[in-house]
């Protein structure tokens, strides 16, 4: 089997029922702005966008039933800078009484959960700088300080057969993948 070609994550389509309601969702509250409108056929489309070299990371698109009682989308997970940044979202969403809001750790990364308004899961996240085998949620006090949540977190890590540096991580599966391992 011949090795595919480089690929790396772009953005995401969303069907949505409220088009104006979920874009005010991830305009306001998660800072994305608005790149185009349009229209294709029947169907609305808004593209956002936080990152000025990509025309778009999230597509809104009108057209999910209002019906649908299954939500095929498992979250939708976006990259924070900070915890104090993360402790800065957490907030805002907080202050929007945003549905199911949570804070936790998977050792890994430190995690603000919700809901956007029809139900698709949000995460929000910073980078640990450790490693340890996932899945792993434990609850996240993000009124703790920085140097606090690093401590706690590291000392709950270390203990795991699976610790490492994420850079030694990393690099293991940089080699796994240039040897086209797909299965460890």
């Amino acid at each position: 089997m011949s090795t595919p070609p480089a690929l790396e994550f772009s953005h995401i389509g969303i069907y949505v029922t409220d088009l104006d309601g979920m874009r005010d969702f991830y305009t306001r509250l998660l800072g994305f702005q608005v790149t185009d409108v349009g229209d294709l056929g029947p169907v609305k489309l808004v593209f956002l966008s936080r990152d000025p070299r990509e025309h778009h990371q999230i597509v809104l698109a009108t057209g999910r039933p209002a019906e649908l009682s299954f939500n095929v989308v498992n979250q939708i997970s976006l990259r924070a800078g900070s915890l104090t940044d993360l402790r800065s979202i957490h907030r805002i969403l907080s202050d929007e009484d945003a549905a199911e809001l949570v804070a936790v750790t998977h050792g890994i990364a430190w995690s603000v959960y919700c809901k956007d308004p029809e139900g698709n899961r949000i995460e929000i996240f910073v980078d640990s700088p450790w490693y340890i085998a996932q899945p792993v949620r434990e609850p996240l006090d993000l009124s703790l300080p920085d140097d606090r949540i690093l401590a706690d977190t590291e000392a709950r890590v270390k203990g795991e057969p699976s610790f490492r540096p994420m850079a030694d991580w990393r690099a293991e599966l940089a080699d796994r993948l240039a040897a086209g391992d797909s299965n460890s």
